[in-house]
């Protein structure tokens, strides 16, 4: 990375959750970000906004120049199109960073990985996906790990389902759990009784990611980190938004697996997360050990009932406004040993 180019950034994603929350962290940490969008945005703080779309190749080249990272936080909205489009993106995001020199960030998922690999998953874990999403991922990081030995270096930063101010439809937390843009009257919980789950709280998810870039000098070529999260016993998280929204009586409804799976042939959407159902059905959590070996004691973490709490305000759950600290824009928390 070039002394001229190293605190340029270009986030393809940033009006998403984790692309959002990695731009503003990024910020935070003295980069300047650019943010590739299909559609006009409202002023984030700190990112330029730069009309194209990911996937057209002469858009993110353009939008790359003089850029020393790029991070890859764009995925196709509501689970869809993940065959035609997710692998056309990102090879379009590793011919502009061999082209301008950038190392690529990409936000990992637990997709990779199958059952046989549960129920901790860490780095040096066997990825055989039992599904097509999941296939899918496996081959991005082949492709993404064969760039770094052509010239652009890539750092893959895994987590556990993504929750936060700024959650999309791709997380369950806001496409099952809540009704964004509504009171909360009920939880739909997904997980099986008796299997733990890890969340990934996206503000704390883009705080490591730039405390990672901080420390670009030491990474190798090709790096892979697992952010450990919260894992959560069966009706932790339940108990949380329960605490959040001061009504101890919210009863959480098992998600209705066998209706999605029923009508999955006609419902697109249901088609998806049905595909998903096994990540819910076992214990998972993700090994943070070799991030924490690299960053010290002092990780981002957010106390659970703040982060619920700051992502049932972020998806308009909650009627009242946003605490002083900002999402997006002040640092998580960070753990002390």
């Amino acid at each position: 990375m070039s002394q001229s180019s190293k605190k340029i950034a270009l986030v393809i994603g940033a009006a998403g959750g984790v692309g959002g929350e990695t731009a503003a962290a990024l910020v935070r940490h003295g980069w300047s970000v650019r943010g590739l969008t299909r559609r006009p945005q409202p002023a984030k703080a700190g990112v330029e906004w730069i009309p194209g779309d990911a996937m057209n190749a002469a858009d993110v080249l353009r939008a790359a120049q003089g850029a020393g990272l790029i991070v890859h936080a764009a995925n196709p909205p509501g689970y869809r199109n993940w065959a035609t489009q997710v692998l056309p993106m990102v090879d379009n995001t590793i011919a502009a960073a061999k082209a301008v020199g950038a190392r690529i960030v990409l936000p990992g998922t637990i997709y990779n990985y199958g059952p046989d690999a549960f129920p901790v998953l860490r780095e040096n874990s066997a990825q055989r996906p039992t599904t097509r999403k999941g296939a899918i991922r496996v081959e991005m990081e082949k492709r993404l790990q064969a760039a770094a030995g052509a010239g652009a270096p890539a750092l893959i930063v895994r987590a556990g389902d993504y929750f936060g101010p700024n959650t999309t439809g791709n997380s369950f937390f806001s496409a099952a759990m809540v009704q964004p843009g509504a009171p909360v009257k009920r939880i739909i919980d997904p997980a099986r009784r008796g299997a733990s789950h890890a969340w990934g709280y996206l503000p704390d998810v883009g705080e490591t990611i730039a405390r990672l870039m901080d420390r670009e000098s030491e990474l190798g070529d090709f790096e892979v980190f697992h952010f450990a999260g919260h894992q959560l016993a069966p009706g932790e998280m339940a108990a949380a938004i329960r605490a959040a929204t001061g009504n101890p009586r919210l009863r959480a409804w098992p998600f209705p697996w066998p209706l999605v799976v029923a009508l999955q042939p006609f419902v697109r959407l249901f088609h998806e997360m049905a595909e998903m159902r096994y990540l819910w059905r076992e214990t998972i959590s993700l090994d943070g050990g070799k991030l924490k070996a690299f960053l010290g004691d002092d990780l981002p973490a957010t106390p659970l009932h703040a982060a619920v709490r700051e992502t049932l305000v972020g998806l308009g759950c909650l009627k009242e406004e946003r605490d002083v600290r900002q999402i997006g824009i002040q640092a998580p928390v960070s753990r002390r040993a």
